[in-house]
């Protein structure tokens, strides 16, 4: 898929524009993850299961939140990250919280210029593949740093909710991964207020996409599972309807949300 020349740059500049207004938001509840919350969320919990003294690659960390929790949880971890200033902080966040957590700061197609190692578990989660353009690439990204009987823990958004406008009334984008979508907004899913304007290039993968990806790149699908809520209220009109499950209000559970997976890597 042919993408824009600057959109690694545009798609930098956004988040490191966004860290710091995430980090201070109620959405991130920093306070709380100081206290000893962790980020991580039931369904990776369970698919990931006791990590203790296993070795974690964590794929688009964000500023560190959920790769500090794997560190908490005994993990050997090592998180990745486009954004230069959400690296910077992750660090911070580690040393802060005396965890043993690793960064890089690079586009993950890059990774194998900064890393060469192998993992017993890759991990990524909720609003990464949008960013990027190719998913064989993504996909052999995530072999390369398997080792062999390694397990791939993967959890996103359904590929449904972003062919929705931004209110969910009308199909406003193509399922398939036709064309770069270009895009200039203000505030950001974690503070819909705050004052920042950012223009981010983004992509549409459909479910065969992703799947054929992974296994073209060698790995066995071991799990999928589609969920009716989100984890995260993070979209515009959505409910409660437990502790941590929401819904887009008016569309209640008639579509999935997030989607999860596991796979191994071949012996």
């Amino acid at each position: 898929m042919d993408s824009p020349v600057n959109y690694l740059e545009l798609n930098r500049q956004a988040w490191n524009n966004q860290t710091d207004v995430h980090m201070s938001s109620d959405f991130y509840d920093m306070p709380g993850f100081l206290a000893g919350n962790t980020s991580l969320k039931e369904i990776e919990l369970r698919l990931l299961g006791d990590v203790k003294g296993k070795s974690v690659l964590h794929l688009q960390c964000h500023f560190g939140q959920d790769t500090v929790s794997l560190a908490r949880m005994g993990a050997l971890v090592m998180g990745i990250d486009l954004s230069d200033k959400a690296i910077e902080r992750a660090k911070e966040l580690a040393l802060q919280t005396q965890t043993d957590a690793s960064f890089i700061a690079c586009d993950i197609y890059d990774l194998p210029q900064h890393l060469d190692k192998q993992f017993d578990i890759v991990f990524t989660s909720y609003g990464t593949i949008g960013w990027l353009p190719d998913m064989d690439k993504w996909a052999g990204i995530v072999s390369k740093y398997l080792a062999p009987g390694g397990k791939f823990v993967f959890v996103e958004f359904h590929p449904l909710v972003w062919m929705l406008d931004e209110d969910f009334k009308y199909i406003k984008y193509d399922y398939f991964n036709t064309v770069p979508i270009i895009e200039t907004e203000s505030g950001t899913y974690a503070d819909r207020d705050a004052p920042l304007s950012k223009t981010t290039v983004s992509w549409n993968h459909d479910l065969g996409e992703v799947l054929g990806s992974l296994i073209k790149c060698g790995l066995e699908l071991r799990s999928f599972d589609e969920h009716d809520y989100s984890p995260y209220n993070c979209f515009r009109d959505m409910e409660a309807v437990e502790p941590g499950k929401y819904r887009i209000g008016h569309l209640d559970k008639k579509i999935p949300m997030v989607y999860a997976l596991t796979a191994t890597k071949r012996q």
